[in-house]
């Protein structure tokens, strides 16, 4: 029986339109899988650019094999970002656009060139980046406290919220990304530590992943576009009067002040 993807995909939007979380799709829709997920991401994703958005990039989640194991699934997944989710350096996060924001450390691509088609490879993604960048994910699930399974953040896609780079870009072709330390505070205080290695082994491999994913649907990215990596740590909560701060070696500083 076919699912009605564009009813789905309609509790999502009116969610994140209203600010108020719902429950989790497969309660209502068990055999939702994450192909039909996807399908349910496109009709948010369209819903945002028929509204006036344009989408610069994408990001990765649940690039952690222990944040797999955790959500019950086999693979890492993808959203898509756009415009109306930026924050530029410098700029505060205001909390009460968002349901429930949580904030993470990652290494973001700035492509020079397309990527697409299902042989590419870390070093293909590495060849295609103009600079990386230290970044904040900010996310926000529509399903609430967090609790969905695998298809039911797809559908959310990818719990996609906003994005902040910090103001330094650096060739990546310099260093190796895997050994990139960060480290993730809030309010002064270390709440997490990682290097780049944490994300599918390196941050690269984890974008040529999600490429590769795109092409059997036949998507994929266009320069000029940027891409997040994947969570280096676990996400934080944030409220009013919060700062978070993530350090890298080798890429920088970013920061995040919300009101």
């Amino acid at each position: 029986m076919s699912l009605p993807k564009d009813q789905i995909a309609a509790t999502l939007i009116e969610a994140a339109r209203t600010r108020t979380a719902t429950h989790p799709l497969t309660n209502d829709y068990p055999d939702l899988d994450p192909a039909t997920a996807y399908e349910v991401q496109d009709a948010v994703v369209r819903a945002r650019v028929e509204a006036g958005a344009v989408i610069v990039g994408a990001k990765l989640g649940l690039t952690s094999v222990a944040k797999q194991k955790q959500m019950n699934v086999s693979e890492p997944l993808y959203g898509w970002l756009t415009d109306d989710m930026q924050l530029d350096t410098g700029q505060t996060l205001t909390c009460s656009d968002y349901i429930q924001p949580r904030c993470e450390p990652e290494i973001a691509f700035l492509l020079a060139e397309d990527l697409a088609g299902p042989h590419v490879l870390a070093a293909h993604v590495l060849a295609a980046t103009a600079m990386v960048f230290p970044a904040i994910d900010v996310l926000d699930s529509r399903f609430a406290g967090y609790k969905f399974t695998g298809s039911d953040v797809i559908a959310d896609n990818s719990s996609c919220a906003g994005f902040v780079f910090g103001g330094q870009g650096t060739d990546p072709r310099g260093f190796d990304l895997r050994l990139v330390g960060c480290s993730f505070e809030k309010n002064g205080v270390l709440l997490g530590t990682a290097t780049g290695a944490a994300v599918l082994g390196h941050p690269a491999a984890s974008v040529a992943w999600m490429v590769r994913r795109m092409a059997e649907r036949g998507q994929g990215l266009k320069a000029g576009q940027v891409v997040m990596a994947g969570a280096l740590t676990e996400a934080i909560a944030v409220s009013p009067g919060d700062a978070v701060v993530a350090r890298f070696d080798r890429l920088g500083t970013v920061e995040l002040a919300c009101r």
